[in-house]
């Protein structure tokens, strides 16, 4: 009886020692995990790499906190040869870190706050192929900084109607609608993420290509950061930014998916047209290009509103005319006719397709198509 007791015993203590030996390294798995964790992505040593460049992605819970010296030194002290553009939240900075990666720095004057940290914390978790990743921030002195990836070929509207540091281009009617399909895409991932997010100042200076021509959407989710911003009253000569706005924004500052749509439309009409689209037609000086196509949606005076810089043989005429279809489409004044971003990408997917495939070199025995030069011809 004795030796069954004492082997009883003896079978405890060995299935607690057991049991506390596990405990142990279950521990010591934990705590090397949490080190790991705040080496790669949570510490403000600026020593430490972060960002998809080097192979590190961040968490929801692991938007980088960079300090101010870091910052400086990356800017030249924020030279204003280093200064690209100033917008909404404030003036923007080109940096390179220590470990030679490149960055925009967004620069404000504002108070800390924990509301800032917790949505650059949410907006830095949205990777998305075609938007333009937020890193991190930092507040000191009473600053706030936005740190995103550098997108070095600029944004499309420089490459449209130009800017003082990069000369209107060519860019022909493929490459347009690839950069309008990513832009979309961007969009449409926004749109489907849960919750949901709309952009709410989506336009076409917002919209970056790198250097393959791959638009990555800027500014996503910004808005929320800077806080409700005045829209301004519309006039009989819209500016920049407010054209961009639908109907019911403007009106009752209603945001959705469908006002992104309606500021989408007008990115594309800007994209095909070349021209900015407070400009005016040809055809009609008192108006401006989102008035004409508003005004004028199943008029087939497609030539007049063209960019001249596209070339003629360059697209088909049924694709020019599907891709003003959408436009107009996009651009209603009820948003519960506007598409979704989704059926918005399904049309471009399409039509670059079909673009694609009937205006490349074709050889013998190709079928022969009406090319975008029978919209320039004039009529009888």
């Amino acid at each position: 009886m004795s030796r069954i007791l004492a082997a009883i015993l003896g079978g405890s203590a060995g299935a607690v020692a057991l049991v506390g030996l596990i405990i142990v390294l279950i521990r010591f798995l934990a705590r090397s995990r949490n080190a790991a964790r705040t080496s790669e992505t949570g510490s403000s040593d600026p020593s430490i790499q972060v960002g998809r460049h080097v192979g590190i992605e961040l968490s929801l819970r692991d938007a980088r906190r960079f300090e101010m010296a870091e910052l400086a030194l990356a800017t030249n002290d924020f030279s204003d040869k280093n200064l690209i553009a100033e917008g909404k939240f404030g003036e923007v900075y080109k940096g390179m870190l220590h470990n030679g990666m490149f960055v925009a720095i967004k620069k404000r004057h504002g108070a800390p706050s924990q509301d800032f940290v917790d949505e650059v914390h949410y907006l830095s978790s949205i990777r998305h192929r075609n938007l333009v990743t937020l890193l991190g921030y930092c507040q000191e002195n009473n600053l706030q900084f936005l740190i995103f990836d550098y997108i070095p070929n600029g944004s499309v509207s420089s490459h449209l109607y130009g800017t003082e540091q990069r000369s209107a281009e060519r860019l022909e009617f493929k490459i347009r609608l690839a950069i309008a399909l990513g832009a979309a895409k961007g969009l449409s991932h926004l749109h489907s993420i849960t919750p949901r997010l709309i952009h709410k100042n989506f336009k076409t200076s917002n919209v970056l290509v790198d250097e393959n021509f791959i638009a990555k959407v800027a500014d996503a989710g910004l808005h929320n950061v800077i806080g409700r911003s005045s829209v301004s009253e519309s006039s009989s000569r819209a500016t920049t930014d407010e054209i961009f706005l639908a109907p019911e924004v403007k009106e009752f500052r209603q945001f959705s998916e469908k006002s992104d749509v309606y500021s989408f439309g007008v990115f594309l009409l800007e994209l095909v047209s070349g021209q900015k689209a407070t400009d005016a037609p040809v055809s009609n000086p008192n108006y401006t290009l989102v008035d004409w196509i508003q005004s004028n949606p199943k008029k087939n005076d497609i030539g007049s509103i063209m960019d001249p810089r596209l070339g003629k043989k360059s697209f088909t005429e049924e694709g020019m005319c599907e891709v003003m279809h959408l436009i107009v489409q996009c651009v209603g004044y009820s948003s519960e006719r506007r598409p979704v971003m989704s059926y918005v990408v399904m049309e471009l997917e399409r039509i670059l397709e079909k673009e694609m495939n009937l205006t490349t070199v074709m050889g013998e025995g190709s079928p022969t198509v009406t090319l975008g030069s029978q919209l320039f011809k004039a009529t009888k």
